[in-house]
């Protein structure tokens, strides 16, 4: 593969694009329509095997993708190198784009917004949740970047699959609020509209005032007495399959 030498191209781009971090995030990238002008791997051959093996529907565009580099230049370019010895650069996405993605009306699958988060891992967990499910994006308040690298990490490369933005509590998407609370109605007998806002307070303080007052129906998960709380991705993943299920 001939071409501009890939270290010095990632030097150049590193600072204005998202770090795909490992081949699953590369793929789910890929697959999702990510632009990437540079990826590396430290083996390509057994990366195109991994893909041949998991994505046979992308090995020939990561066949023309990934240069192989030395493993000590690949350890130079990410912060911690990943099991797969791969690592690419994208751009990332218009967030004019997601905007007006995320304003679109009618909308037929919820939006999911965090409200304050704080645990990057747990942000890149429920956006590999949203783009599973199908969610029409995920929104972040607060200071927490939900394009940080760990979140991407974390995410497994599924940012491009959806629509994901930070936003102030009075820009928040259209829509219905239901905000996940644990002195809501239960949400077994609450049927959630395909154009919900559905609202998850911070791992450490709940609902922000800003979100509670906005919200209009406050809705809590079933849990076991003494029991304090489900983790944040576990919390949105019950909220989901139950808006998949479409009933009350």
């Amino acid at each position: 593969m001939t071409g501009p030498d890939p270290v010095s191209l990632w030097h150049r781009l590193v600072d204005t694009c998202v770090l795909l971090d490992g081949f699953h995030a590369l793929k789910h990238a890929v697959r999702f329509g990510a632009e990437v002008p540079v990826a590396v791997a430290v083996d390509r051959g057994a990366a195109l095997a991994l893909a041949e093996e998991l994505a046979p529907d992308v090995r020939d565009t990561l066949d023309a993708l990934l240069t192989q580099v030395p493993e000590s230049a690949y350890a130079s370019l990410v912060p911690r190198p990943h099991p797969t010895g791969v690592a690419a650069l994208a751009v990332r996405p218009s967030r004019a784009a997601h905007l007006e993605k995320l304003a679109h009306t009618p909308r037929t699958t919820p939006v999911v917004v965090l409200d304050n988060p704080r645990n990057l891992g747990n942000a890149g967990a429920v956006i590999r949740l949203a783009a599973g499910f199908g969610a029409t994006g995920v929104v972040t308040t607060g200071t927490l970047d939900p394009w940080h690298p760990t979140v991407v990490r974390g995410g497994a490369g599924l940012h491009f699959a959806t629509a994901v933005e930070r936003l102030t509590v009075a820009e928040l998407p259209p829509g219905p609020v239901f905000a996940l609370d644990p002195e809501g109605d239960d949400i077994r007998g609450v049927k959630l509209p395909d154009d919900a806002v559905l609202a998850f307070g911070s791992e450490r303080s709940g609902l922000s005032p800003e979100l509670r007052a906005r919200a209009g129906h406050l809705v809590a998960l079933p849990m076991r007495p003494q029991v304090s709380s489900y983790n944040l991705a576990t919390s949105v993943a019950m909220t989901l399959y139950h808006w998949s299920l479409g009933g009350a």
